[in-house]
């Protein structure tokens, strides 16, 4: 059944919504009204810039609502190095959510033993945590079949997410690339769409994209499949 008002509540709806808040501009003003704006609509978590987790976990703590960060962000060329000691700080400062940028240059060079062991390294530190990782993959600047090789290694590197995009490259999540992710991946592993979902009508239809691919999963006996959207507000 397609998603809608009547087959929904509230809380299917702000479980699905991270709320993004990591514009270089925003000031810590902003950052703390968008979090306790996130606690009050009671939504999945927000996605901070790394120097702000540790205010995030502050006015968070006690509520239902996650504190996520960005590794490498937002062109994921960094060394892998680097990521991993972004995500253990990261970590150490309160986040359970990892939003981590593949290597684009070296997916789309062939690399593809680089790609996955650069995820692997930053999944292996978050799972010593108990942290998800959301991997993003940039998608305006892949090919389908680079995408599906991403959502592959992403797989094999034990990544908890695929994702579409920053939010800060051409183009955000398009209803193609969230089933061609869906179909390239395990039911266990979730699908992001972020950028460009800036509506009730829009998160209905992400949420729809994966409808059809959680009901057969649940019926063959593997378990649910998950979608989640970002909004555009004060992040994306």
């Amino acid at each position: 059944m397609t998603p809608s008002i009547e087959t929904l509540t509230y809380r299917d709806v702000a479980k699905t919504i991270d709320h993004s808040l990591l514009r270089p501009e925003l000031d810590d003003a902003f950052v703390d009204a968008g979090c306790r704006l996130a606690a009050a609509y009671d939504v999945a978590s927000v996605c901070v810039r790394p120097a702000d987790v540790v205010r995030a976990r502050a006015i968070l703590e006690g509520t239902a609502v996650a504190v996520g960060t960005t590794i490498g962000f937002p062109h994921g060329n960094h060394l892998t190095a680097t990521k991993v000691f972004e995500a253990q700080r990261a970590l150490a400062g309160g986040a359970v959510e990892l939003d981590m940028v593949i290597q684009i240059g070296a997916l789309k060079s062939g690399r593809d033993a680089d790609v996955q062991d650069d995820i692997a390294a930053v999944v292996e530190v978050a799972n010593g945590a108990g942290a998800i990782v959301k991997v993003i993959f940039e998608n305006a600047y892949l090919t389908d079949e680079e995408k599906v090789r991403a959502c592959h290694l992403t797989e094999a590197a034990g990544g908890d997410f695929v994702k579409t995009s920053t939010g800060f490259g051409p183009s955000g999540a398009t209803h193609e690339d969230l089933a061609l992710m869906r179909r390239s991946v395990s039911p266990h592993v979730q699908v992001k769409a972020a950028g460009g979902v800036r509506t009730l009508d829009a998160l209905l239809a992400v949420m729809a994209a994966t409808m059809l691919d959680d009901f057969k999963a649940r019926k063959a006996g593997l378990g649910a499949v998950g979608s989640q959207a970002e909004p555009s507000q004060a992040g994306y």
